[in-house]
């Protein structure tokens, strides 16, 4: 295993350069063959997972998920405050902040942003949960794409920029998320469901959480600084693909079922007016009976 761990630290240390050194030693961060293992691992229960509980009765597990939601909302909360309160102990540029240049507010930065990289492994639970409540519908491409993805990312982002301009789309992020997790433990209290109207909102912050988050990245396209320019073109065009898919789950969740519910509305109330009018129809028809019979 160690020498497969120095091979794949050599190729990485060639292909991106030589890692920060103020993160030596971190939990995870060592090596990349942890988080692989991981991600591995996540994929196969998500392929596997279905299929052990086709013939098993669903879990409930109510009260572990207000539980799980309560604690990755606070975890959430907490990240957030640190790191607004980090990028404004540092002076942050929102155009372009380097690596180096903020000082102690730096390794605030950096550590709040150890707390983010280790949230997205916890996360795995969501698609734990959802198959051990059966709600495969809700394990789609979207929702694997993005779990198994952003564990890998934020490992590199953790090694070679811990900070500086990676600030911003984890602090978007975070706050999302405390609205999101919030809402999921809610939701998980069935007295509480009737009063919970903001799920459609939430991903409508989170599609304008990305299109925020390419228009700060791209500032530090277009002026420069130390920050190195290729993470920047990455984050771009991996917050284009949660754009695309994203905005693809909004019409299939929200537009599709409403232009749905409206046909409904519409056939009911044809079949309404049809119930009246064979009603009506059924009635006139009694009452000729009826003088018939009596002539």
């Amino acid at each position: 295993m160690e020498l497969l761990d120095k091979t794949i630290n050599s190729y990485f240390d060639v292909w991106l350069g030589p890692r920060d050194p103020r993160v030596k030693g971190w939990l995870l961060l060592e090596n990349y063959t942890p988080t692989f293992i991981f991600s591995a691992l996540y994929l196969l229960i998500v392929l596997l997972g279905p299929k052990y509980m086709r013939n098993k009765q669903p879990f409930s597990c109510r009260g572990i998920l207000v539980i799980y939601n309560l604690g990755l909302t606070l975890l959430s909360l907490y990240m957030f405050y640190e790191l607004v309160t980090g990028v404004l102990e540092g002076g942050y540029n929102f155009f372009c902040q380097d690596t180096h240049s903020g000082g102690e507010a730096d390794m605030k930065i950096i550590r709040v942003l150890w707390w983010y990289y280790f949230s997205k492994l916890i996360e795995f639970m969501d698609t734990f949960f959802f198959i051990l409540r059966k709600n495969n519908h809700q394990i789609t491409v979207l929702h694997v794409y993005h779990h198994a993805t952003m564990l890998n990312i934020w490992w590199f982002v953790m090694n070679w920029v811990p900070c500086g301009h990676s600030y911003f789309g984890a602090t978007l992020n975070s706050f999302i998320h405390v609205l999101m997790y919030s809402y999921y433990g809610l939701s998980a209290v069935p007295a509480m469901r009737p009063y919970l109207w903001w799920k459609k909102y939430i991903t409508q912050g989170q599609l304008i959480q990305f299109v925020l988050t390419i228009f700060q990245t791209s500032c530090g396209v277009v002026w420069p600084c130390a920050f190195p320019q290729g993470w920047l073109y990455f984050q771009i065009s991996y917050m284009i693909s949660l754009i695309i898919l994203f905005t693809n789950f909004y019409i299939q969740t929200y537009n599709k079922k409403a232009s749905s519910r409206r046909k409904e509305y519409q056939n009911g109330s044809t079949a309404i007016v049809n119930g009246y009018t064979n009603s009506f129809s059924s009635l006139e028809n009694n009452v000729k009976q009826r003088k018939q019979r009596k002539d």
